[in-house]
């Protein structure tokens, strides 16, 4: 099923309380993601509300694929505003629990993806260019689902040369499939649909099993290294 397509719903007329309450991973309770939604939200319709929140989070926190913890604590949303940085799964987690804590229904959607244009380090140490578990978020908003995908802050596309990934919170919001270039960027290629929590011991086992060498404390080619500075390189290289 492609990621475009809507994943499972349900009824318009009903609301599934599931995707409006915190969860372990999904930490909308904890005193830091309240401040961060209350602060960045502002006023308005639940739409209005969800866009601040998408751009907030898209913008405000870096993505740093370099510094991954696949800890429940490394995973929660809330360690996104405590770090400053995400990735794409931790950071489509602080935006679903950022929306929850505004009573916006809120859940999380995985796929894997084909990223052609990773860095060469991120290669070395992944052995592929396919990332697996590649996290979005999916809002209920005047009764339907839409996806929102706010892993690339605004600066680090400019850098790379990637189209901005906006969203209108009406239309679907996902990897562009080509760079400003033209050239090959996001193919998604499986899709493990959407869930109310982080199902992180999938995450976990399946990255142990697809990138061994990606793992902390393994002598991965990451350790120590900086993802701003490889893609400063590469892109000007």
């Amino acid at each position: 099923m492609s990621p475009a397509s809507p994943g499972p719903q349900a009824s318009p007329t009903m609301q599934n309380d599931a995707t409006l309450v915190p969860t372990p991973l999904v930490d909308s309770d904890h005193p830091a993601v309240r401040d961060f939604a209350r602060a960045r939200a502002g006023a308005g319709s639940p739409r209005d509300r969800a866009l601040a929140l998408y751009y907030a989070v898209r913008d405000g926190f870096r993505y740093d694929p370099y510094r991954v913890d696949l800890s429940a604590e490394g995973m929660r949303a809330s360690s996104v505003i405590a770090l400053g940085h995400g990735w794409c799964v931790t950071k489509a987690a602080l935006l679903a629990a950022a929306c929850r804590a505004e009573g916006i229904p809120a859940r999380l959607g995985y796929a894997d993806v084909r990223n052609h244009l990773s860095t060469a380090r991120m290669r070395e140490a992944m052995q592929t260019d396919l990332f697996i578990w590649h996290g979005y978020t999916e809002l209920r908003l005047d009764g339907s689902w839409v996806k929102a995908t706010p892993a690339f802050n605004i600066e680090l596309t400019e850098r790379f040369g990637l189209l901005p990934l906006d969203w209108d919170g009406v239309h679907d919001s996902i990897y562009h499939p080509y760079d400003r270039e033209g050239r090959r960027h996001m193919e998604y290629v499986h899709d493990h649909g959407v869930f109310d929590d982080m199902p992180l011991a999938r995450i976990v086992a399946d990255f142990q099993r697809v990138y061994p060498r990606w793992q902390a404390g393994t002598g991965s080619a990451l350790q120590g290294a900086d993802f701003d500075a490889d893609v400063g390189r590469e892109a000007t290289g």
